[in-house]
């Protein structure tokens, strides 16, 4: 016998069970040989592995509804348990949404490029998103890899940084190896906690679901049925590049972020990201975004800050 845990720490669990739990005993009358156990925000269900499943997959559509709609009223759990509700046509209008992160937030593409990245997603095994900082352009590539893990078009996320950062070095940061690196990885914590709550988010990185490692972690791995980012792929070297891109396996995406005026590597010819678009750039099956300044969706003077350093450089 198998056993998942649902944490219903978006949505207000009365949502769900209902007064005196008159939705949730509905909901176990449908799927009898299975055993639900509701308590406060943990949502336990047990027995065979596949009825789990696809329990899992209609509690979760149901929390998503609540989520969208703030309500879920009896009538309208036993329409989606009978079936007399289409599956489809019981979703929202919200066709370009990506996903709904914590406390309902809608999270979709807010500007020309990150809505090409999304476009070209679905045309694209491998995609380079390069523009300044605040385009969105990692944001809204997480957001596509939590989407896929969601609708289990793969197994796992993985999220990786190159472990270089303006100048400092390892060595002269405190504590162990995971302290010194959680700094560069602490980004790609702060996106997906937008979007998974944090105890379901905590237990996918236990399980190892989602991974967040520094790029030299990825040596030596196939990554299949995986959906993997690179960030900050300016400060990885050619041959680090060479490495990430030859990890994918069948039934993968990936999506490599990066921007091209903040090179922190001794010499900036040594950047893989500059490398790899020039000699990828006709391979089919392979996109490259150019994000920029107009994609910014950040404090507004940060576009102007772009503006007047670009000015600077130009000069």
């Amino acid at each position: 016998m198998t056993e998942k845990i649902i944490y219903l720490e978006e949505i207000d669990p009365i949502a769900l069970y209902g007064i005196n739990n008159s939705k949730l005993n509905l909901f176990k009358k449908a799927f009898p040989k299975i055993k639900i156990v509701g308590r406060g925000t943990e949502l336990r269900i047990m027995g065979e592995e596949t009825e789990i499943s696809n329990v899992e997959d209609k509690i979760n559509f149901l929390i998503d509804y609540i989520v969208r709609h703030n309500s879920l009223s009896d009538i309208e759990m036993e329409r989606f348990l009978s079936g007399s509700t289409d599956f489809a046509s019981f979703k929202d209008d919200s066709a370009d949404a990506l996903l709904f992160g914590n406390n309902g937030r809608t999270i979709k593409a807010r500007s020309i490029n990150q809505q090409v990245l999304v476009d070209l997603y679905y045309k694209n095994d491998l995609l380079f998103a390069i523009g300044p900082a605040g385009s969105g352009k990692t944001y809204t590539a997480i957001a596509l890899a939590v989407r896929a893990l969601k609708n289990k078009e793969v197994k796992k996320i993985i999220l990786s940084r190159p472990a270089v950062e303006a100048g400092e070095k390892l060595g002269f940061l405190p504590g162990d190896l995971k302290e010194k690196l959680d700094p560069y990885l602490q980004p790609l914590y702060d996106a997906l906690a937008d979007m998974i709550p944090p105890k379901k988010l905590e237990g996918l990185i236990t399980e190892r679901i989602i991974e967040i490692a520094p790029l030299a972690y990825m040596r030596g791995r196939t990554l299949e049925n995986a959906f993997a980012i690179l960030d900050e792929a300016q400060n990885a070297t050619i041959n680090q590049i060479k490495m990430f891109l030859t990890r994918m396996g069948k039934h993968s995406k990936f999506i490599v972020t990066g921007d091209l005026t903040q090179i922190d590597l001794p010499d900036k010819k040594m950047s893989g990201l500059i490398h790899s678009t020039k000699i990828l750039k006709d391979i089919p099956g392979i996109a490259i975004i150019p994000f920029n300044k107009k994609d910014i969706i950040r404090h507004k003077l940060v576009q102007d800050i772009v503006e007047a350093y670009e000015k600077e450089e130009n000069k």
